[in-house]
């Protein structure tokens, strides 16, 4: 990711199944850096993101955010570098692909 590249989306599909149904850490981990980023756009940037989700067909998420501010962006940049180190942890798991 260079620095010129702007994040104004993610998108998750499918489950982790690294584990049983509530010891799935690799689910538990991408839940948790997801709705953290949510947050964080919503709630301390005061921006709303246009969320899309079908957690019953296969785990679907979409999060589209058109601000590209400079503070919109360091959370997105955070949020894909946590998504990083767990592939690279858990990468038989988990595969992450960046769009920008």
């Amino acid at each position: 990711m260079t620095p010129d590249q702007k994040i104004t989306s993610f998108k998750m599909t499918g489950h982790a199944e690294s584990g049983p149904d509530g010891q799935d850490i690799v689910c538990a981990a991408v839940s948790a850096l997801t709705i953290t980023t949510v947050n964080g756009l919503e709630r301390v940037l005061k921006k709303e993101a246009t969320v899309t989700q079908d957690v019953a067909n296969g785990g679907y998420l979409e999060v589209t955010y058109i601000d590209q501010g400079h503070d919109a962006q360091l959370i997105l940049r955070v949020f894909a570098s946590g998504l990083m180190d767990l592939q690279e942890r858990y990468g038989e798991f988990l595969e992450v692909k960046m769009f920008y």
